[in-house]
């Protein structure tokens, strides 16, 4: 806590029910037994993912399971199936007839607590270990240096963005049509240094699995919304020093229109850009480069300099 800010959280405990004599409640004997009856977290997961299946930024590159069903793993907790080399189907729910069927590991992150990169580690093992095709991760948050794990040998690492509405689960209708599992491919990014020492950042796409190829194929920067750089990164927080927007439409007409006034032409030609201005060397040694898709979703890179 820092002057007028406070944090906020929710509790990672579940709470157990006492009475006046802060005595444990026994829930079968009182009759309250749908309580002990509810669905445990990865239960509730694991059912939205098999309605919803795991969207990407175009629809016919959604993961649509054939069958999920447990495993008894370590951190590998499902098998999911699905196919691979088929035309989308005409419903749009998935892959059509054909194609070859592929396995997936599930593996999901804490309920309330970020995934580290050494958890894909350890889950891509496992799933190598047992013969899965694929290992796809779903958490609600991910660790900044997770980003740079894209692969285990070959078993392809796919990290799915959990929709936060899913900690209402109780309260969320199960409809399939929700972005509630959402894949942000890798963020291709190169650092660039000036003749006079300053830097420059490049976005050069974003790499997106392709589950009809079983490929992991590289899209241009118009799947971007924007992108912005902290050209200082303390590695507690992300401040925006930098910001610059893309998109395959006209972000510029959108934007005025949103504002409701004019925009300066050559001002906005330094933000639309996929290339960054020059700016000096941190005093922290480290750069983020935080980039967001027109889903909303978005992923992180840091960089030493």
């Amino acid at each position: 806590m820092a002057g007028p800010f406070t944090v906020e959280s929710l509790s990672p405990h579940r709470v157990l029910g006492v009475d006046e004599n802060d005595e444990l409640i026994d829930a079968l004997k009182d009759g309250r037994g749908d309580y002990a009856a509810r669905q445990s977290f990865p239960q509730m997961i694991l059912e939205n993912l098999k309605t919803a299946g795991v969207q990407q930024a175009h629809k016919e590159d959604r993961i649509a399971f054939t069958a999920l069903t447990p495993w008894p793993g370590n951190l590998v907790c499902a098998e999911g199936r699905y196919v691979e080399g088929s035309e989308p189907s005409p419903t749009g729910r998935g892959q059509g007839e054909g194609g070859v069927g592929r396995r997936a590991a599930i593996f999901i992150g804490p309920e309330f607590g970020t995934v580290q990169r050494a958890d894909l580690v350890a889950a891509a093992r496992e799933a190598g270990d047992a013969g899965f095709d694929v290992l796809i991760a779903c958490a609600f948050n991910y660790e900044a240096h997770a980003t740079e794990f894209a692969k285990l040998g070959r078993i392809p690492v796919l990290k799915a963005r959990m929709n936060a509405d899913l900690h209402m689960a109780e309260d969320l209708k199960n409809t399939g049509k929700g972005n509630l599992f959402v894949i942000f491919g890798e963020p291709d990014i190169d650092l660039l240094t000036e003749k006079d020492g300053k830097l420059r950042v490049k976005v050069k796409g974003i790499d997106v699995f392709k589950p009809q190829l079983g490929v992991v194929e590289k899209s241009e920067t118009d799947e971007l919304a924007c992108w912005f750089i902290d050209t200082d990164y303390n590695e507690e927080s992300f401040f925006v020093r930098h910001a610059y927007f893309l998109g395959a439409n006209d972000p510029y007409s959108a934007l005025k229109t949103t504002l409701k006034a004019e925009i300066n032409a050559d001002a906005w030609a330094t933000l639309h850009s996929d290339t960054s201005r020059p700016f000096e060397k941190p005093k922290s040694g480290r750069i983020a480069v935080k980039v967001i898709n027109h889903l909303g979703d978005e992923v992180m890179k840091v960089f030493r300099v």
